[in-house]
């Protein structure tokens, strides 16, 4: 995958301590990943650097929304996301990512790209179930929750003890009574 250069920081140039940048995360980010879920985002990305001698601390924060489909009625609606991730960087023989903690560059590196991790940071803040806050408070009116409450399992009515009933059964539904 290509990576894109507005995501590339060269830490070489920086002195020691603490340094912020900010992304704008829209959806022309996830299409260079070709995830489509969303419908629209705007989401913010601060990420806090901190360059120390032997190592690189970086602290993600992701604060905005995403504007998705409800899973129950296909109902677009803003899901307001936050979401961060602590990743450290150290330096070595060669390059190493195993660790979604640990990041290890090869000597010599003089910058890092954070796009796979922003991308991460934002799809891994979304839950697994999206539900529409209108179906949860009972607000949303819709032609699909009401085809739904017209389809769901009603109660059983209480069956008349009068009604003639197969003995095979009442043998065991006698089973059940006996403790």
């Amino acid at each position: 995958m290509k990576q894109l250069k507005e995501y590339t920081i060269p830490f070489v140039g920086l002195k020691q301590g603490l340094h912020q940048f900010e992304f704008q995360i829209e959806n022309t980010f996830f299409e260079h990943f070709e995830y489509d879920e969303f419908n629209a985002s705007a989401i913010n990305v601060a990420l806090e650097f901190n360059k120390k001698t032997t190592m690189l601390e970086l602290q993600f924060t992701a604060t905005g929304t995403v504007n998705v489909n409800c899973d129950l009625t296909n109902e677009p609606f803003d899901l307001p996301i936050k979401n961060e991730i602590f990743l450290v960087v150290k330096f070595g023989e060669e390059y190493n990512d195993e660790n979604e903690e640990l990041l290890i560059l090869p000597y010599g590196e003089y910058e890092i790209n954070v796009q796979q991790y922003i991308y991460e940071l934002i799809v891994l803040a979304i839950p697994s179930k999206r539900v529409h806050p209108g179906v949860k408070n009972g607000t949303l009116q819709s032609d699909i929750l009401e085809k739904l409450e017209e389809l769901s399992p009603k109660e059983k009515t209480i069956v008349d003890e009068n009604e003639e009933t197969d003995p095979r059964w009442d043998k065991l539904k006698n089973l059940l009574n006996d403790k």
